[in-house]
């Protein structure tokens, strides 16, 4: 069975919304944050043994301060993942919207954890290079295999869907094509749903992030949405981000939204969910373990603790919930 995994074809086909040359930008800063998640995770920062058969490693050292930027952003989503899958028992489902090379399906997988089924969703370019990693890696295509049967397993150049774990090409920002495709791969609307997105919305306009909002809290009675982007952009620290950006031809598009932890949460709120929380990532830092800060900051001398500060004042975790009272779904913190 895993041998018919890896000899799947996984010839492309067109998409003019991931051809789009105004995308091209948006789609390098997936490729920019894996490598730097690969980098930290190679000196030590977290484990995660799927990562270096999606992404290569960087030959050029990432800065102390990005570092424990990642690493707050992969612990804080997880801890908010993991308190999500223990409140719901696992009888869920979750969406990562704009997935990029990320590995929390098997990292979830080792630790007994998955949700009924794990959703990934990117542009169709970017599902395809991560199809065409799986097929060829043993470590990555046999827990899927292992989890389904002959039956239940299909996949072409833009699409995966298996029992437990799907992978779609789609835009988010085209609605009617995201459900349609999802309901193929048997998204559940009955099921409680977690829904993440990690620096996708910004990339949007305002009102195509909240439409995406909107659609995931109309669609699911039960829900939870998490979201990692910028916040606070409105100083001389945040111009300077935009304008970097936009040198490399990547518009933040959503950027007004960003201006800081209120406007972040209103937009979940104005958008049909019951409650909003918001935290900068320096306040989350300075919430994380003695033990854990000790550990993270033996690995590498930060000389001025300033540029991290800066750095993680400029950046948010957000999440809100609808419905679940009985979970307690609204008693979820990080």
């Amino acid at each position: 069975m895993a041998a018919r995994l890896r000899e799947a074809s996984f010839a492309s086909s067109s998409s003019t919304s991931s051809c789009d040359a105004d995308d091209e930008g948006v789609r390098g800063t997936c490729e920019d944050a894996s490598l730097c998640k690969r980098f930290a995770v190679s000196i030590g920062y977290w484990h995660d043994p799927y990562i270096q058969h999606l992404v290569r490693l960087c030959k050029e050292r990432k800065a102390p301060e990005i570092n424990r930027g990642y690493y707050a952003r992969v612990h804080g989503v997880s801890q908010l993942i993991k308190a999500f899958l223990r409140k719901t028992e696992c009888h869920c489902q979750i969406l990562n919207l704009g997935a990029g090379m990320d590995t929390t399906f098997w990292k979830l997988k080792d630790e007994e954890l998955l949700p009924s089924k794990y959703f990934e969703v990117d542009f169709p370019v970017i599902v395809t290079r991560k199809l065409h990693n799986i097929k060829n890696k043993p470590l990555l295509s046999t827990p899927i295999v292992d989890l389904n049967s002959e039956a239940t397993l299909q996949l072409d150049g833009h699409m995966l869907d298996s029992k437990r774990y799907a992978i779609i090409g789609a835009d988010l920002r085209d609605l009617s094509e995201l459900e349609e495709k999802l309901k193929k791969c048997n998204m559940n609307t009955q099921l409680p749903t977690l829904l993440i997105t990690e620096c996708v919305l910004v990339y949007m306009t305002p009102e195509q992030s909240a439409n995406l909002i909107k659609w995931a809290a109309n669609t699911f009675e039960t829900a939870m949405f998490i979201n990692y982007e910028q916040v606070n952009m409105d100083d001389r620290f945040g111009q300077i981000m935009i304008e970097n950006l936009r040198r490399r031809q990547c518009d933040l598009a959503g950027v007004e939204t960003c201006k800081s932890l209120e406007s972040q949460k209103e937009r979940l709120l104005l958008n049909g969910w019951e409650t909003a929380s918001a935290l900068n990532m320096m306040e989350l830092y300075s919430r994380l373990p003695r033990a854990e800060v000790n550990r993270i900051e033996s690995l590498e001398f930060l000389d001025e603790m300033e540029l991290l500060e800066q750095l993680m004042q400029h950046y948010c975790l957000c999440w809100a919930t609808k419905g679940g009272q009985e979970l307690g779904l609204k008693e979820i913190t990080c």
